[in-house]
């Protein structure tokens, strides 16, 4: 359980901050700069739920923003090489699973694509395309993360999934893909 009773406590304003496990590191540490953008992407889908309370599969992205405390739970706090299973808060296989399953009935409505999208179209799709992106930069800062340091391989694995979830999810918030804008290759070239 998390109890805040301050929310600030000075002890960051040199420049660091403190890990799960109390280990402190730069604020600018690559661990850090991968659960920031954890924590941005969860915001951009706090912005979808409150600009389109009514939009489709609302649910589903809730979910999802809770999903995320947990990775951001899991890449706060280093993982041993001797860590027990179930020790921690680790993210499971099982999530990236839940995803999978959602991109495959939801996408099973969709045509399929003959171009690249251009991010936009309504509202709702767009802040998914917003989000898309930086959970694609989220995933890289973990994937450059666990080239220095041990990381829960099912982090990688359910931001990869996520991503494509919000791409379809896009799609679904575009009229199920009819108001999408497909990038059209050379159009403003002579």
């Amino acid at each position: 359980m998390v109890y805040l009773s301050r929310i600030y406590t000075r002890s960051g304003d040199k420049g660091e901050t403190g890990l799960g496990d109390g280990t402190r590191v730069s604020k600018d540490h690559q661990r850090v700069a991968a659960y920031g953008s954890v924590d941005e992407l969860n915001a951009v889908l706090g912005l979808l739920t409150s600009h389109c309370p009514q939009a489709a599969e609302i649910e589903l992205v809730r979910s999802i923003q809770n999903d995320l405390f947990d990775v951001g739970a899991d890449l706060c706090l280093p993982q041993s090489a001797d860590e027990k299973p179930g020790a921690h808060l680790r993210i499971r296989a099982e999530q990236a699973e839940r995803l999978e399953k959602a991109i495959d009935r939801l996408n099973a409505h969709l045509t399929p694509l003959r171009s690249f999208i251009i991010p936009g179209g309504q509202g709702a799709a767009a802040w998914c395309h917003l989000a898309r992106t930086v959970c694609r930069r989220a995933e890289r800062e973990v994937v450059a993360l666990a080239h220095r340091e041990t990381v829960n391989p099912q982090v990688i694995v359910y931001l990869n999934r996520l991503s494509d979830l919000l791409f379809v999810l896009a799609r679904i918030y575009n009229n199920n893909g009819h108001d999408d804008i497909l990038w059209q290759p050379g159009q403003t070239q002579a």
